[in-house]
């Protein structure tokens, strides 16, 4: 169910938005998915990184490495050997397919976003100016800000999309650390409110509504902050509430509103 929209959006080059849907593994996880995916999931993201800033042959060294350390180490190394291979060869194929993904589904200046974020290539001016700006404009704020509309780097436009993709970093040069701190934790004060009303729904469709929200949720704060500081490539998603932009202001207060309304059923005995 989760793969069939993602090859959609993938076959559309909205590679952005088909992330999104990693983070239903979250809810998969709730409902009884094996951890050993969770797992594989995590270290395939590792793997990735690590093959897209070395190369192939090194990643394959360090996976072979690993593997031969923890049977050399064990005492049942036939048994460990074989438990082994559960975890070499999905990582040799993810190995194999980073180089195909790279070059065959991203688009070229998404890999050029990739090639910046790497530091493989330095290009201020060019795919990485939007994050340099960024960086520059949030460190600016210092710790308490510039104050509301006093930014110089958001307010005479050095940062493209400051108001949508970008605007964390007007939020960070204007309120500085604190502001953002206590932003984060807003968002995290919601998060952990929707996971606790998914728990007490009643039924299996409300608990997995509201993990499903969550997942969506904390995907796109992730994505667009770890963008705006560079520790994430740049990708069009907005920031939850806070982007300007008709489209997501309705697809999120819509979420929220058929929540409310479960919350609502649950405590009137009306689901």
């Amino acid at each position: 169910m989760i793969v069939l929209p993602v090859i959609s959006l993938l076959l559309q080059k909205d590679t952005g938005s088909a992330l999104v849907y990693a983070a239903f593994l979250l809810v998969l996880y709730r409902e009884g998915m094996s951890p050993l995916l969770m797992q594989l999931g995590i270290w395939g993201l590792i793997l990735g990184v690590l093959t897209l800033t070395f190369n192939e042959k090194i990643s394959t060294g360090v996976v072979l490495a690993f593997g031969l350390l923890y049977v050399f180490l064990s005492n049942h190394r036939w048994r460990a050997f074989v438990g082994s291979l559960r975890y070499l060869v999905p990582s040799l194929l993810i190995i194999a397919s980073v180089e195909f993904a790279y070059n065959r589904v991203l688009q070229p200046h998404q890999r050029k976003r990739i090639d910046v974020l790497l530091g493989k290539v330095d290009d201020v001016k060019g795919a990485g100016y939007n994050v340099h700006q960024s960086l520059i404009a949030i460190g600016s704020g210092g710790l308490l800000g510039k104050g509301y509309l006093e930014g110089t780097q958001t307010k005479f436009d050095f940062v493209p999309e400051q108001s949508t993709d970008f605007i964390f970093c007007t939020i960070g040069e204007e309120f500085g650390f604190v502001g953002s701190i206590l932003l984060l934790l807003l968002y995290l004060f919601v998060l952990f409110r929707i996971l606790n009303l998914a728990e007490l729904q009643g039924n299996r469709f409300g608990r997995v509504y509201g993990y499903g929200m969550v997942a969506v949720l904390f995907a796109h704060i992730v994505v667009n902050i770890g963008m705006t500081i560079g520790l994430l490539p740049v990708i069009g998603i907005p920031l939850p509430l806070l982007s300007y932009g008709g489209s997501s202001q309705i697809a999120f207060g819509l979420m929220f509103g058929i929540m409310l309304r479960l919350d609502s059923g649950r405590r009137t005995g009306l689901n």
